[in-house]
């Protein structure tokens, strides 16, 4: 994707989007691991935070560029495992996994709920959210936001769909299928837009040590 700026903004510059980005909801976006070509994109979205859902350490050169634009990097850390879905089985889908496939190591639900916690929270946003490839443990978290957001399950699987396309993996249906939203929405309901309205006269909330100084974009484990 590739974006050409008015020279007002950028200079003319043409602007490269990662791959598999898109917008989630207003202020609120996922992709593939962003590279330094995707720098001039990255910077139009105004980005204020990022979450990272691998273990593997980020690259330096990528947290100098966040730095720099003081953009706060939310790591968690999940292993990837490729054990995938078949078409007519994922049409069939309905809440259990066929006897012949071995059931994958599920993914950590505290885990998600910590990464949703910091997707929701609006003092972060604009945010990326992103993997590897934004395929699986991306649209797994977009899955699980998805729930939350009352959707209904053809609607979640269809969107998860779109982006891993024949490589559906069976652990990511089945976190999306069985996470709970309750404790979620407990939390929702004291963060969640209480603040905020939509478009461009939205406020930007801040965190209280940025009225000080603004942190180094170490990654935030949990």
């Amino acid at each position: 994707m590739c974006l050409i700026m008015e020279a007002d903004d950028h200079d003319g510059c043409v602007l490269v989007a990662p791959q598999n980005f898109s917008m989630v909801e207003n202020g609120i976006y996922r992709s593939s691991f962003p590279k330094p070509e995707h720098f001039g994109f990255l910077t139009a979205l105004n980005l204020r935070s990022i979450i990272y859902l691998c273990p593997e350490p980020y690259p330096e050169e990528i947290l100098k560029f966040y730095e720099a634009n003081n953009i706060r990097l939310f790591q968690f850390a999940i292993e990837s495992q490729k054990v995938r879905l078949s078409a007519p089985v994922i049409k069939a889908f309905i809440g259990s996994f066929p006897s012949h496939a071995d059931p994958p190591t599920p993914i950590p639900e505290d885990t998600v709920m910590a990464a949703l916690r910091v997707l929701v929270d609006v003092r972060n946003h604009p945010i990326l959210i992103h993997c590897k490839a934004g395929k699986h443990r991306t649209g797994c978290l977009v899955g699980c936001l998805r729930k939350v957001q009352n959707w209904c399950w053809s609607s979640v699987l269809e969107e998860y769909q779109k982006y891993a396309g024949s490589k559906c993996r069976q652990r990511d249906m089945k976190c999306i299928e069985t996470f709970d939203t309750v404790s979620l929405r407990q939390c929702l309901l004291s963060i969640m837009y209480r603040y905020l309205g939509y478009g461009p006269n939205r406020k930007r909330l801040l965190y209280g040590e940025e009225n000080v100084q603004t942190p180094k974009p170490q990654a935030t484990n949990v």
